[in-house]
């Protein structure tokens, strides 16, 4: 599973890239990183284009181990130790500012981790989220984001979207 998302996430990281350099007529700056515990990451910024300010699109892929601390943080009911404190995530975010102050900023992540070998229940998740940062909102934007991620959800068993909602518009509230 590590190596198929860590391919999936450079897909779709080439992907958007495609696309937003088509959008806005210019190429994007790479770094590529190493994270000194394990891994590492691709970072690839657009700036300077016709439609945004500054978009950035980033992969990352690390491993490690977790402190005794961090595990208990990540709740699950289990006690890890040993080999379930190691860990892998592979994920890709993208922020994307653009010039029309009509359109909104866009900032979405998505992720997968793994505790121990992944093969143990609970040990292994997807996460992640999006949101839109109007400056002025247009209601049927806000309608289509929503559908949009509802419609995802409903194709999964395990994704309660109502209940998602709820917990990002909480943790959003300003």
């Amino acid at each position: 599973m590590r190596q198929k998302m860590a391919e999936m996430v450079h897909r779709i990281q080439d992907e958007i890239c495609q696309a937003l350099r088509e959008i806005d007529g210019v190429d994007y700056r790479q770094d590529e990183w190493t994270r000194e515990e394990g891994g590492g990451g691709r970072s690839r910024v657009f700036s300077g284009g016709k439609v945004f300010e500054k978009a950035g699109v980033n992969v990352s892929i690390v491993h490690g181990t977790l402190s005794p601390q961090a595990a208990k943080s990540m709740g699950g009911g289990h006690e890890l130790k040993g080999a379930d404190l190691d860990f892998f995530a592979t994920g890709i975010s993208l922020v994307l500012h653009p010039l029309n102050p009509m359109a909104p900023t866009v900032h979405a992540n998505y992720r997968y981790f793994e505790r121990g070998e992944g093969n143990k229940p609970g040990s292994w998740w997807f996460g992640g989220g999006a949101d839109l940062t109007p400056s002025y909102l247009f209601e049927e934007d806000a309608i289509h984001f929503h559908q949009v991620h509802k419609d995802a959800c409903d194709r999964h068993e395990v994704a309660d979207y109502d209940h998602f909602k709820q917990w990002c518009d909480d943790y959003f509230h300003i």
